[in-house]
This record gives C-alpha cells, sequence and structure tokens, in this order.
C-alpha cells in the first residue's frame, strides 16, 4: 500500500495547529495557577511571572532580594500551585554534602548479614528550594551542581536519578555578605535566571498588611500536576523562533562579552571583564517561548528578548575594576547592550 506523504508546508501547518492546540489548554492551566499565586503573592507580579517562565523553560532560578519580601513564600506557593513535591533545605556554614544528598547506611538483617542502604536525601524532590544558599561552605554548595546540570547525583559511586521535572529555585540575601560564600561563576551559570525581588509598592503592601495580618488567610490550590506541567515543558520546546527573534538572541549575547572581532556594543567593550557563554543563549532561546507561552502568545518576539535580556545576563556577566571605579554597574551596561537590537 503506499503511503502520500504531504509536503512540507503542510506539515508544519499541522504542527502549528497541534501547537495551538496544546498552547490554549495549557494557558488556561497556567493563568489559573497565576490567579491562585495571586492570591497568596502580592506585588510581585514580575518576580512570579519570572518564576514560572523559568520552570516553564526547565530550568533553576536564583531569587535575590533583602529579607522579608516573600521569596520563601513564593517557592512553597509555586510548589502547591503546580503539583510538584517540594522540599525546603536551610543552608548554613555547618551544612554537609550528605545532608542534601543523601547518605548510605549498613543494616544487619535478621539473619545476621550486613548490607548498606541508601537513604535519599531532601534533593530527591521535585522543587528543591535552596534558602540562603551563600550561607553555606563550597564543598556543600558543589553538591547541588550535578544535580542541576545531569539531574542524578552520585553517592558511595552508585548514581541516583532525581524525579523529574527537578528544579532549584535558590535564595539569596544581596545585604548581610559576612559569613557568606559567594557563588562561583560555574554555578551562577547553572541558573537560567536570576530573579530580583524588589519591595511592593504602596497599594500592594496595603493589601499585605490587610490580608495578611487577619484570622483568615488564602490557601493554596493546586492548579496543575507535575506531569501536565512536564508536557507544557516540552510545549515550550516545540514553539516556533522567528529568525528575526534568533539573530536578536545572538546580537544581544555576543554583545556583552568583551569579543575582540568588535561584536561588543559601542563603548561597552572595554568595560566587560567577562561575560555570558552559548548557555545564556540557549536560555534565552527558552524563556522567550515561555514567557511568550505565559502571555498567551504562541511565538516569542524581539520584546521577550530586551525583556528577559537583564535575568538571563547579569549573573553571567562582570565588569572590570575601571568601569567600576567609574560607577557603571551590570544593569547599566546591560541597558547599553540592549541598544544593539532596540
Amino acid at each position: 500500500m503506499s503511503v502520500i506523504t504531504p509536503p512540507p508546508g503542510d506539515i508544519a501547518d499541522q504542527d502549528m495547529d497541534a501547537i495551538a492546540e496544546v498552547a490554549e489548554k495549557a494557558l488556561e492551566r497556567i493563568t489559573a495557577a497565576k490567579a491562585d499565586i495571586a492570591r497568596i503573592i502580592f506585588g510581585q507580579e514580575n518576580v512570579v511571572e519570572q518564576s514560572l517562565v523559568t520552570i516553564l523553560a526547565g530550568g533553576h532560578g536564583l531569587l535575590v532580594g533583602v529579607p522579608g519580601l516573600a521569596k520563601t513564600k513564593l517557592v512553597e506557593t509555586l510548589g502547591t500551585v503546580l503539583g510538584l513535591n517540594a522540599r525546603r533545605i536551610q543552608f548554613t556554614p555547618d551544612l554537609m554534602p550528605s545532608d542534601i544528598l543523601g547518605a548510605e547506611v549498613m543494616e544487619q538483617s535478621p539473619d545476621g548479614s550486613r548490607a548498606f542502604r541508601f537513604i535519599p536525601g531532601p534533593v530527591f524532590s521535585q522543587l528543591l528550594m535552596a534558602d540562603e544558599i551563600n550561607r553555606a561552605s563550597p564543598r556543600t554548595q558543589s553538591a547541588l551542581l550535578q544535580a542541576m546540570q545531569e539531574y542524578h547525583v552520585t553517592v558511595a559511586g552508585q548514581p541516583h536519578d532525581l524525579p523529574r521535572p527537578f528544579h532549584v529555585l535558590a535564595t539569596q540575601n544581596p545585604l548581610e555578605q559576612e559569613g557568606t560564600y559567594p557563588l562561583p561563576e560555574a554555578q551562577l551559570d547553572r541558573f537560567l535566571m536570576q530573579i530580583d525581588v524588589h519591595y511592593p509598592d504602596l497599594e500592594a503592601e496595603r493589601r499585605i498588611l490587610l490580608e495578611t495580618t487577619g484570622a483568615n488567610q488564602a490557601v493554596a490550590q493546586t492548579a496543575m500536576t507535575a506531569d501536565e506541567l512536564a508536557g507544557y515543558q516540552q510545549l515550550v520546546r516545540r514553539m516556533p523562533v522567528g529568525e528575526s527573534v534568533v539573530d536578536a538572541i545572538l546580537k544581544l549575547v555576543r554583545a556583552a562579552r568583551p569579543a575582540e572581532d568588535g561584536s561588543s556594543a559601542e563603548g561597552a567593550k572595554d568595560l566587560i571583564a567577562w561575560g555570558p557563554g552559548p548557555r545564556a543563549s540557549q536560555a534565552l532561546m527558552l524563556t522567550v517561548r515561555a514567557r511568550a507561552l505565559v502571555e498567551g502568545r504562541l511565538a516569542p518576539s524581539i520584546d521577550d528578548v530586551l525583556a528577559l535580556a537583564e535575568p538571563i545576563l547579569q549573573h553571567r556577566m562582570a565588569l572590570t575594576f575601571a568601569a567600576r571605579a567609574d560607577g557603571h554597574t551590570v544593569r547599566s551596561v546591560i541597558r547599553q547592550v540592549k541598544e544593539v537590537i532596540a
């Protein structure tokens, strides 16, 4: 029996129709999730959106903000709303890698024989909150490197797969740095985004006062399952990206490097000590799609690239000493770099 193969254009049209159908259902669930989070977290719309984009893109996020801005509450709420098994680790200077990964213990059976049994640590979860991650020693911080990149851990020479989906949302206090261990560049690069958490505006803080100090407080409800979330993450990877968006991503990332070929943005080349690698380009390719889906669009635009430039790039680059001495900041340089595609 002969098989009729449709022309490539028809295949693309059929694929787009399938993507549109799945995206419509996904948007309903994502909108419900955002509404449920908004009942718990007030005045942090950008933070909530960037956190959802991070998870939909399948990555990890670093939440940076002063104490009391609901970073911990946000991660707890995300775990409930997205149907994920969430656990929390409070990072302290005395925390050991085995406290995160787990350990093998020797057990004796009734017949007298002995054998090792692996007891999983809190890293075996779907959403791991690493609270004040820079409080722990570099040895303990490195325990998360393999988990965040390869989605398994090695204990006593044996690999152990982590549940999927698996996400790390870490928090960091930018003020109190005494006695902390700054994250190394290699680990910072594992975070898809650095999400800055700012103070709420007046009306949001008024709502916080009225709705969180009474006898009745809102409780988060589950809006989707982990399997549904995994399906939406695959949908994000299937969404089409226009050539103009790809070019904008490449121009932006390459302009943020101290490149010798002159591809840095005008005036920014001498300010940058080191810049983002290809992982930043990959992060932008995924997050612009996820942001488009969250906003109800089937394809990303250059506006998505501009909106996500700072959270994607700011923890992947550093300025020269002369640039810092002249008062430049990473954010101001990123604003300058964005002009190459604006």
